[in-house]
């Protein structure tokens, strides 16, 4: 096999199923800008890699609730995307963000932090492993999955 980890290995599959998974982004309450964060902070695994039956790629979500407060900093979607707070955008518990209110929401200090900040990391995570299964399925599709479920197993 080669040197490279398996996921050097679906760097284009990647590719194909981001501009094809671009629309449930648009659906969700992500922006492009704060999906790429969500997708910076997600690994992927392939859990019971050494099993052809029980194979399937997962999304390690781990590292992205250190990254929700910092959404609140990238525009969301919508027309306030593009005009910024005074077009419709900021946040809706009336704070100004910024760096102070990012620390707060960290903490769990800030007004409906602690809410909005756990239902922004299941929404997260849903969607990351939503993608995870559109990119096993596309792998699959293509005849790649078996050799990359291998490539992944022999890099445990």
């Amino acid at each position: 096999m080669s040197d490279s980890p398996w996921t050097d290995r679906i760097v284009g599959a990647r590719m194909t199923v981001d501009q094809e998974f671009s629309s449930r982004i648009v659906d969700s309450q992500f922006s492009n800008q704060q999906w790429s964060l969500i997708m910076t902070a997600t690994e992927f695994e392939i859990e019971d890699a050494d099993d052809p039956d029980r194979a399937r790629l997962v999304a390690d979500t781990e590292q992205v609730e250190q990254i929700i407060p910092e959404l609140e900093n990238v525009p969301s979607g919508g027309m306030g995307a593009m005009g910024g707070p005074g077009a419709g955008g900021g946040n809706q518990n009336g704070s100004s963000g910024g760096v102070f209110d990012s620390i707060m929401g960290a903490l769990g200090l800030g007004g409906d932090g602690g809410d909005d900040h756990a239902e922004k990391l299941r929404a997260a995570e849903k969607l990351t492993q939503e993608y995870a299964e559109e990119l096993q399925s596309h792998l699959e599709s293509k005849g790649r999955w078996q050799s990359v479920r291998k490539a992944a197993a022999a890099d445990d």
